[in-house]
C-alpha cells in the first residue's frame, strides 16, 4: 500500500492538482539579489504550478511607493495570486518582522490547506529567515500582540544607547557580547524580550537551538519540505542591470511618485524636524536618497535642483548595488557555507544572460520543483561552498580601530582584510609615524637638550658630591 501511494505521488503531473498529497508539497523559496528576476520566475512558476506568491519584502508590505519598491503590477497580480503586498499604512512605523511572520505563516498554511504551492519571493533576509526557521521570539501570545508590545521597543529606542547597552550587559551579558553597543534597535529588542518575559533573549535562542531539528544557527525548520532556488549573476552584469533599472524607474514616473509621497506623508514631518528615515517605509532605498531634492524643489535655482536630482540618482544606483552585494553575502553565509541539520540545500540558477532564460532558469527551476513535489532527489546538484568545520561561528572580536564588534571567525577574517579596516590601519600607522617623528625632532632640538641638562644637573651634582664623600 505504501509503495502504491509513493508511486502515485511520483506520478503527479504539474498543474493537475495535489488533493490528498499535501505532505509532498514543497515550500518554494526564491532567493537572489535585487535585479536578478526573482519576481519574474515566481510569476512563471505560479502560473505553471497553480501556486500562490508570498512576498517577503519589508518595504512592499506598505501602501505606496510602488515603483521604488518594485512591486508587481496590478495586471501581474491578477495572473497569479499575490499575498503580503500593500496592506500596511505608510505612516505606521512600528510594523515588525514578528508581525510579518505571524501573518505570512498563516497565509502559507492556508495555501497548503487548499492543496496549492506557496512561492515565497523577496529580498529581505530576516523576513525570509522568519518563514524558514523558528528564529524569532514572540514576547506576547499572537492574539495579544497589540501596539503596546511594539511601543515598548520604540520607547526603549528613545533612550541613550550607552545606557541601554549597559542595562543589557547586566541582564543578558551573552547577548550583549554579540551586539555592537551602537546597534540600538537590536539592543532594545533584547531588552524588550527580557522585560516582557523575564527570560533573557540568549536563553530563548538556546532553547530554540536545542529543539529537535535545531542547530547552531537557529531553531528547527518551520515547514518540512523547503525548495530553495538562488538566482545569481556575474557581478559586473548585475551592476549594469541595476543601473539600467534605476533609469527605467525614472522613465516609469519615479519622480512623480516621490513628489506625491513626500507631499502626502513626509512634508509635514520634515517641517516639524521629526523625520525618521530609520523606520517604516521611509527607510526604503530610493526615498531618503532624494531628500535634499524633494525639500528644496521650487525653492532653489533650476541649476541647483538639477544637481540635487543627479546626486539622488547616483546615490540610488550606488546604494542599490551595495544592497545587492549584501543580499548575496547573506545567501552565501546563511546557506552555502553553513552546513548543518537545519540548513536546506540551495539550487543555483545562473541569470547573467537573460536571452537564455527559458533553458538556463525556468526549465531547470520547474524540474527541481517537480522533483520535490514527486518526492525524489532533483537531478541538479545543490550549491555548497567549502567550510572550515573547526571555525567558531560565534566567537567575539572587538576591532578598536573600526569601533566594531565582529561575531565569528570567518567574519573576523573578512573584516581585517576589508578595505575600510585596511584604510583605517594605514591611517593609524601614518599618524603614529608622524607622532614619532615629531617627538624625535622635539627631543633633539637645542632647547630640549638644555632643558634636559638642567633637569639632570641636580642629580649629577649629587652623584659627584656622593663620590667625593
Amino acid at each position: 500500500m505504501a509503495a502504491a501511494a509513493a508511486a502515485a505521488a511520483r506520478a503527479v503531473p504539474v498543474g493537475s492538482g495535489f488533493r490528498g498529497l499535501r505532505r509532498t508539497l514543497p515550500l518554494v523559496v526564491i532567493l537572489g539579489a535585487t535585479g536578478t528576476g526573482k519576481s519574474t520566475l515566481a510569476l512563471q512558476l505560479g502560473q505553471r504550478l497553480g501556486g500562490e506568491i508570498v512576498s517577503a519584502d519589508s518595504m512592499q508590505v506598505y501602501e505606496g511607493l510602488d515603483i521604488i519598491t518594485n512591486k508587481v503590477s496590478a495586471q501581474e497580480q491578477k495572473i497569479c495570486q499575490h499575498h503580503m503586498i500593500s496592506f500596511v499604512d505608510p505612516l505606521v512605523t512600528s510594523y515588525t518582522v514578528v508581525d510579518f511572520r505571524n501573518k505570512a505563516t498563516a497565509v502559507i498554511e492556508d495555501i497548503f490547506a487548499r492543496d496549492k504551492i506557496p512561492i515565497v519571493v523577496g529580498g529581505t533576509n530576516y523576513y525570509i529567515e522568519s518563514l524558514l526557521w523558528k528564529v524569532l521570539v514572540s514576547t506576547k501570545p499572537q492574539e495579544l500582540a497589540t501596539e503596546k508590545v511594539v511601543d515598548r521597543k520604540a520607547e526603549l529606542e528613545k533612550e541613550d544607547g550607552h545606557i541601554l547597552y549597559k542595562r543589557l550587559s547586566q541582564v543578558d551579558p551573552e547577548m550583549a557580547s554579540k551586539l555592537h553597543p551602537h546597534d540600538k534597535r537590536k539592543v532594545a529588542r533584547s531588552l524588550q524580550v527580557f522585560e516582557e518575559t523575564g527570560i533573557s533573549h540568549s536563553e530563548f535562542l538556546h532553547r530554540q537551538h536545542s529543539e529537535e531539528g535545531g542547530g547552531p544557527l537557529g531553531g528547527p525548520l518551520k515547514f518540512p519540505n523547503p525548495c530553495i532556488l538562488w538566482l545569481h549573476a556575474d557581478q559586473t552584469v548585475l551592476d549594469e542591470r541595476l543601473d539600467r533599472r534605476v533609469d527605467d524607474m525614472l522613465a516609469a514616473g519615479l519622480l512623480e511618485e516621490l513628489r506625491d509621497f513626500h507631499r502626502r506623508y513626509n512634508q509635514k514631518i520634515v517641517s516639524e524636524n521629526s523625520q525618521d528615515y530609520q523606520h517604516g517605509i521611509f527607510q526604503s532605498i530610493g526615498f531618503k536618497e532624494f531628500h535634499e531634492y524633494l525639500i528644496t524643489e521650487g525653492k532653489c535655482t533650476p541649476e541647483t535642483s538639477t544637481q540635487l536630482l543627479k546626486k539622488g540618482v547616483e546615490a540610488l544606483k550606488q546604494v542599490t548595488k551595495r544592497y545587492a552585494r549584501k543580499q548575496n553575502r547573506w545567501v552565501k553565509n546563511r546557506f552555502l557555507s553553513r552546513p548543518g541539520p537545519n540548513v536546506p540545500p540551495v539550487y543555483g540558477l545562473e541569470v547573467s544572460d537573460v536571452s537564455k532564460w527559458e533553458e538556463s532558469v525556468l526549465e531547470p527551476a520547474l524540474d527541481i520543483v517537480q522533483s520535490f513535489i514527486q518526492g525524489h532527489q532533483p537531478a541538479a546538484t545543490p550549491i555548497r561552498m567549502p567550510s572550515n568545520e573547526t571555525e567558531n561561528k560565534r566567537s567575539y572580536h572587538m576591532c578598536d580601530l573600526c569601533d566594531r564588534i565582529i561575531i565569528g571567525d570567518r567574519e573576523w577574517a573578512a573584516h581585517i582584510k576589508s578595505k575600510s579596516h585596511l584604510h583605517r590601519l594605514k591611517k593609524r600607522k601614518r599618524l603614529d609615524s608622524e607622532a614619532a617623528s615629531t617627538f624625535e625632532s622635539q627631543s633633539n632640538s637645542p632647547d630640549c637638550v638644555v632643558e634636559l641638562k638642567e633637569k639632570e644637573a641636580p642629580g649629577q651634582q649629587g652623584q659627584e658630591l656622593k663620590s667625593s664623600i
